[in-house]
């Protein structure tokens, strides 16, 4: 397995993969299949490209098999934090220690950016693997979001994380 940062190139094998994370796991995504599937592929290469996003792939040989992304802040006064998102590892790939590897990647990248201070995410109230795996990771939780996402008639709370970089 090489984890690796996602290129424009990358492009299209992002777009599946991550229109297969909404639907596998709509609670867990703010977006929708709906609204992504929409987005022309252009979008997703400027996504790949944009200076505010690092998106890292988990390759399996040529398939794209997991994701991560960092969000950096652009404010000033923010520019110390970074927002771990879009997490997904496909059910091919899933159970066999990949989700960690890729969040420790993304730690690794966090930390060769040296004004960054935190790394923070939130996880789906509920969701007990990704909430014990982020804990694993050194991440602790700060706070509940109630009524977070809407999926159909059916809300979720998001768990609010957060941990150091440099630790």
């Amino acid at each position: 397995m090489i984890i690796r940062t996602l290129a424009a190139g990358d492009a299209e094998a992002y777009r599946a993969l991550m229109l297969e994370a909404y639907g596998a796991y709509p609670q867990a995504f703010t977006s929708s299949v709906a609204e992504r599937a929409a987005m022309p592929l252009g979008w997703w290469e400027k996504r790949l490209s944009s200076p505010l996003d690092c998106l890292l792939g988990a390759f399996d040989g040529d398939e794209l098999a997991g994701i991560v992304g960092l969000a950096f802040e652009p404010r000033e006064k923010a520019r110390h934090k970074v927002t771990l998102f879009g997490m997904y590892v496909n059910a091919d790939h899933q159970q066999k220690g990949l989700g960690r590897q890729l969040v420790e990647a993304a730690l690794d990248e966090a930390r060769t950016q040296p004004r960054l201070k935190v790394i923070q995410l939130t996880v789906t109230a509920g969701n007990e693997a990704a909430f014990a795996l982020y804990q694993r990771c050194g991440f602790i939780q700060y706070g509940l979001e109630p009524l977070a996402v809407r999926v159909g008639v059916d809300y979720f709370d998001k768990i609010h994380m957060w941990r150091e970089v440099a630790v």
